[in-house]
Order: C-alpha cells, then sequence, then structure tokens
C-alpha cells in the first residue's frame, strides 16, 4: 500500500529514473540539458517526465544549483505582426523542450523604463537568461547585461563593438526586393513608414530603401510623421489624407501586417483599386494575413525559424559559448507570386 501511494504521489527525479533504466544523476543531468549526455538518452528521459507528469521543484533546484531554470522573454505587446507573441513563444517553448527550463513572460513597453525591468530580473535572480526585442543602435539594456555578463540573446542587433548574440532579420535587403518589386510592376512613387529612429532595424530599412529607390531613379516618400508605433486607427487615416492629396503614391512598402492592413484600407476608401491604381508589398509573417482580401504581394519574415534560434542560441550561451559565433541574419523569404485580384473581382 505505501508503494502505491508514492507512485499516486507526485513524480520525482527517482520515479522518471525508475521508468527510464538510468540512474537518479543521469536523469537530473539530462533534463537540465546537460551536452555531455547523449541527445538520444536525453529525448527519452524527456518524454519519461513528461508522460510522467514530472515537475522539477524550482525552489529547491534554485537553493542546490543557483539556478532558476527560467528565461524571461521580453516582449512588446504592440506589434506590426498578427500572433506575434503567440508565434516567438511557440517557437521558443520548441526550442527548449526537454531541458527542464521554462519561459516567462514580461510587457517591454517601449514609452516605460526599459532597464527597471532588467535590473529587477538581475536584482532579484528571477531568471538565468534573457531574450529581448526591439533593440536600439546603442541599447541601454545590452550594455548593462554585457557589464553584468548575464546571458542574453536579442531579437535584433545593435551598434556596439563589443560582439553579442543576436538574431536578426535582413531588413535592409527586405526593403530592397520590395523596391524592386514595385518598380517592375511600372510604380514610380514609393513611400515606407518606418519604425522609431532609435530601433537599429529603422537604420536598416531606411538604407535599403533610399539605395534601392535612388539605385532605380523612382520618387519616393518617406513618412516622417508616422512610424509603425503610430495606432492603427491613426495610420489609416493620415495615409487616407495622403492617398486623396495632389501627388500620392502609386506603391507602398509595408513594414508589417498592421501597417498593411491600415494602407489597404486607406487606398480602397480613397477610391483606389490595388493592382491597378496602386501595389502594396507587404511584409508578411503570420499565415492569417492570408485571408485578407484584396491580396496584395508578400515578402515573407519567418518567425518560427527566428523563435528556434533565440531558443537554441540562448541554451549555447548558457552552455558558455563565446558570443562571437552567436550571430544569425534570416533572409527575406520569396515574394509570393503575383494573386492581385482583377478591379472586375
Amino acid at each position: 500500500m505505501e508503494e502505491i501511494g508514492k507512485q499516486r504521489g507526485k513524480p520525482t527525479l527517482r520515479t522518471v529514473a525508475n521508468a527510464t533504466g538510468y540512474a537518479v544523476t543521469t536523469v537530473s543531468r539530462a533534463l537540465s540539458g546537460d551536452p555531455k549526455i547523449a541527445p538520444a538518452t536525453r529525448q527519452k528521459v524527456a518524454e519519461a517526465a513528461r508522460r510522467l507528469g514530472y515537475v522539477p521543484d524550482r525552489a529547491a533546484q534554485r537553493l542546490r544549483t543557483g539556478r532558476t531554470k527560467v528565461i524571461t522573454l521580453l516582449i512588446n505587446p504592440d506589434h506590426e505582426f498578427l500572433g506575434f507573441l503567440s508565434q516567438i513563444q511557440t517557437g521558443i517553448v520548441e526550442a527548449l523542450r526537454g531541458t527542464g527550463y521554462s519561459v516567462t513572460l514580461m510587457p517591454d513597453f517601449i514609452a516605460d523604463d526599459r532597464i527597471a525591468v532588467i535590473e529587477n530580473i538581475l536584482r532579484n535572480r528571477l531568471a538565468d537568461g534573457i531574450i529581448l526585442s526591439r533593440t536600439e543602435c546603442f541599447d541601454p539594456r545590452v550594455r548593462l547585461l554585457l557589464e553584468r555578463g548575464f546571458p542574453f540573446v536579442s531579437h535584433g542587433r545593435t551598434e556596439f563593438t563589443a560582439p553579442h548574440p543576436y538574431v536578426d532579420f535582413d531588413n535592409e535587403s527586405f526593403a530592397r526586393q520590395a523596391v524592386q518589386r514595385l518598380v517592375a510592376k511600372g510604380r514610380r512613387r514609393l513611400m515606407i513608414v518606418l519604425p522609431e529612429k532609435q530601433f537599429t532595424f529603422a537604420q536598416h530599412l531606411r538604407y535599403g530603401f533610399l539605395s534601392a529607390v535612388r539605385e532605380a531613379g523612382v520618387d519616393h516618400v518617406i513618412a516622417e510623421d508616422l512610424t509603425l508605433e503610430t495606432p492603427p486607427g491613426k495610420l489609416a487615416a493620415s495615409l487616407l489624407e495622403i492617398q486623396r492629396g495632389p501627388n500620392p503614391p502609386d506603391g507602398h512598402i509595408c513594414v508589417g501586417e498592421v501597417l498593411g492592413i491600415a494602407t489597404l484600407s486607406a487606398v480602397q476608401d480613397a477610391g483606389q483599386v490595388p493592382g491597378r491604381d496602386v501595389d502594396i508589398v507587404v511584409k508578411q509573417a503570420s499565415p492569417i494575413f492570408e485571408l485578407m482580401r484584396p491580396r496584395v504581394d508578400t515578402i515573407v519574415e519567418d518567425l518560427s525559424e527566428t523563435a528556434r534560434r533565440l531558443g537554441e542560441m540562448m541554451l549555447r550561451r548558457l552552455r558558455g559559448e563565446e558570443p562571437d559565433a552567436l550571430h544569425h541574419l534570416i533572409q527575406p523569404g520569396l515574394i509570393a507570386p503575383e494573386r492581385h485580384l482583377t478591379p472586375q473581382d
């Protein structure tokens, strides 16, 4: 009876060890992601732990090892992609599966003190590593983490000379491809709305856009009074005013799906027909955007790959790999085939 009671209680490391035939120490190291344990063993132990419902006692683990087994993801709740948070979180969790690490989310509001959040994590030892996004050229969060020697990976690059782990999308290449696509369609006045100037990817987008329009010899507009952070309703209203103006753009580059929806709304409210009067290229990351009508050309940013790379790189940094080799730049996906509806449709 006592043995049955034990089996019905909370699963322990010994429960997993008995189920797999490995020693308790081997099970513990496998669940912690120890690279010295064979991948097949780590997988077998992880599957048994999930099957048995084993959950590590994090308080005891922290006292014993000094580690929390937690990765904190700092994320801006407002984003230019539909379903961004879900895709990023899912991909990171997949990358961490079987390692014993879990992910906690903390909001990273752009208007707030972004350093205070980092200091709170460090002061109270709330995580073993941090994944952050919306990097600035000389991001104070990155500077602090580098000074403290605390493991982190950034979704986005910086201008610091000291290397640090990052995963980024090649926004310069995206802007160039978008311009080339619109010019190939005969568009001669192109417009882009950029992120706020302090963000590194704003600089990459601006450089790629300006280089491409100058090479093509076409007119261009950069909406200096609008950004990706502008509320969608205000974006649509401002773009409508531009489209109704005396010299409206005939080509739009949208750095995100929310901006794409606002642009489509403005163009149609101005009485113009996408694919006839105006062409639009949108950076797409969510399959949800495929449901938009009328369809427009898209260039894909693979958020699933981004999230997996962020998780994998975080693990490699936690294992002591030097940051010099922990860089990955994701290239834009192929432009979707031309799918414009005809004006009659």
